[in-house]
């Protein structure tokens, strides 16, 4: 009976909040200022320029070369191999920071966005003060290349997965965790089978720009590229120190296609919610309330389930 009423629980998903469609309502129908035009346009010709160079001044022969596809696929392989090691780390401290208050949760999270305001080539600088060759903490050191760059991008690629998760989690309605765990589901049940499927979207998020901000890590490895930082030489291998040449503008062509192919492709599966968390359009919920992801997960009878009855509020 308990493990039927869990599953009910977790079937329980939001409503459905209608969004205006494009062109309704306010917008370009009642027209846009023009103090408004000319910052937006200056600010995609800033965006858009670089790229457009880069494509008209490419050399694309280059791109088939041997060493330009072994240099790409290593930074792919370690960007993968870091976003795996992000989730299983980036998301219990998630939950830490949104479930928990704790001494000290400023200093916590502003340790944690610290690597996202730090330079590009600072990871590559402090991975080798942390763990280098007769100098590391505990004895620890790293092999020249693919561990240290590894380090490297869980250091930069950590906090998006925080950040995006933590987001989801306060975006989710607690009642349903509190109502599973009325109904006699462990915490470990709770979060395993009520909390991490309302983060899904974030966690699918954090692990996105996990991704592609360790594969932007590469440019730094590319200009740090044979020298070595403290006696370790933590740069991907094939890479030419020299940045005007053209198998690292090929190369950097290469990445930033991959990166924006893959957002691009994502972004047309993830749609936005009022509360700031992208949902799958599979999971978008019937009319009336309920939601068709009842019948999708097990609820019984198939049917829609209905929204949990909100808390009393305590009186004064």
């Amino acid at each position: 009976m308990k493990a039927s009423s869990t599953l009910t629980v977790i079937t329980v998903l939001k409503g459905r909040r209608r969004r205006p469609e494009r062109g309704s309502g306010h917008g370009v129908a009642h027209g846009v200022p023009a103090a408004l035009l000319v910052p937006a346009a200056v600010a995609l010709a800033l965006v858009a320029l670089p790229l457009a160079g880069t494509l008209a001044r490419a050399p694309w022969p280059s791109l088939a070369g041997a060493d330009v596809l072994g240099a790409l696929r290593f930074p792919l392989v370690t960007s993968a191999l870091a976003t795996l090691a992000c989730l299983p780390l980036g998301v219990p401290l998630a939950w830490v920071l949104a479930r928990t208050r704790m001494r000290g949760e400023r200093v916590v999270r502003a340790l944690v966005t610290a690597p996202v305001v730090l330079p590009p080539a600072a990871a590559l600088v402090a991975v080798p003060l942390v763990a280098s060759p007769g100098g590391g903490w505990a004895g620890a050191s790293l092999r020249p290349g693919t561990a240290g760059f590894v380090l490297a991008q869980v250091f930069v690629g950590l906090p998006f997965v925080v950040i995006g998760v933590e987001r989801a989690l306060r975006a989710g309605d607690p009642r349903l965790e509190e109502t599973a765990a009325l109904l006699g589901a462990s915490r470990w049940t709770v979060f395993r089978r009520v909390t991490l499927p309302s983060a899904a979207p974030g966690i699918a998020a954090g692990a996105v720009l996990c991704w592609a901000r360790a594969l932007g890590e590469s440019g730094a490895a590319l200009a740090l590229a044979g020298n070595p930082v403290w006696g370790t030489p933590i740069a991907p291998p094939g890479l030419s120190p020299a940045l005007g040449s053209p198998a690292a503008v090929a190369l950097s062509l290469a990445l930033v296609t991959v990166s924006v192919a893959v957002l691009a492709g994502l972004r047309g599966h993830w749609m936005g919610t009022p509360g700031g968390v992208g949902v799958p359009r599979a999971w978008v919920g019937a009319p009336g309330g309920g939601t068709a992801a009842g019948a999708r997960r097990g609820a019984p009878g198939g049917q829609a389930v209905p929204d949990p009855p909100a808390r009393a509020e305590a009186g004064p």
